[in-house]
């Protein structure tokens, strides 16, 4: 992603490029980094490095999607992203569509609503992608507390699961 970016002085304008550069391994690992400058290709070589030092591993599920439904709003930016069956692919904005191929998502769904700046949508993205310190439903880490999604009923069983989320599961025990 790259803009120019303007700074109004009394001598005029000065014009200066911004780059914000994805990276990732296809296996997990993630980053993305912002920089300006004057000279363009300064300013990508600048991503480009921030991006690697701030690369972060994903976890993916069955290696393919996502494991829960994840959402988040950043201004007025918000956004769904939903775990697919096998075969469904990677439906969503095509900034978020390049952030999940670069990680290694496969079969993934999303849906951006409000603002669709192009900036809030890849930071929202990451924030939802790299909250490995404080899974969804889980609790804050420091004694909060974790959602109880089914208080009150029993364990659900296989077919009631896949029904749920539209797939099949894959047994750990062989």
């Amino acid at each position: 992603l790259s803009r120019t970016v303007k700074q109004q002085t009394p001598k005029g304008k000065i014009a200066r490029k911004q780059f914000l550069v994805c990276v990732g391994n296809g296996n997990g690992l993630i980053g993305y980094g912002s920089s300006t400058d004057s000279d363009s290709r300064l300013a990508l070589t600048k991503a480009r490095t921030k991006a690697i030092q701030n690369m972060d591993y994903v976890s993916l599920y069955e290696q393919r999607t996502i494991w829960t439904e994840l959402s988040t709003k950043l201004g007025a930016t918000r956004i769904i992203m939903r775990p697919r069956p096998v075969g469904f692919g990677l439906r969503c904005n095509p900034f978020i569509h390049q952030i999940l191929r670069a990680t290694g998502f496969k079969d993934v769904s999303a849906k951006v609503w409000g603002s669709r700046n192009k900036l809030n949508v890849v930071k929202a993205v990451f924030r939802m992608l790299q909250a490995g310190h404080a899974p969804t439903g889980m609790g804050d880490g420091v004694g909060g507390k974790g959602i109880k999604l089914s208080k009150g009923v029993g364990m659900r069983g296989m077919e009631e699961l896949e029904r749920a989320r539209g797939r099949k599961l894959i047994g750990l025990r062989k």
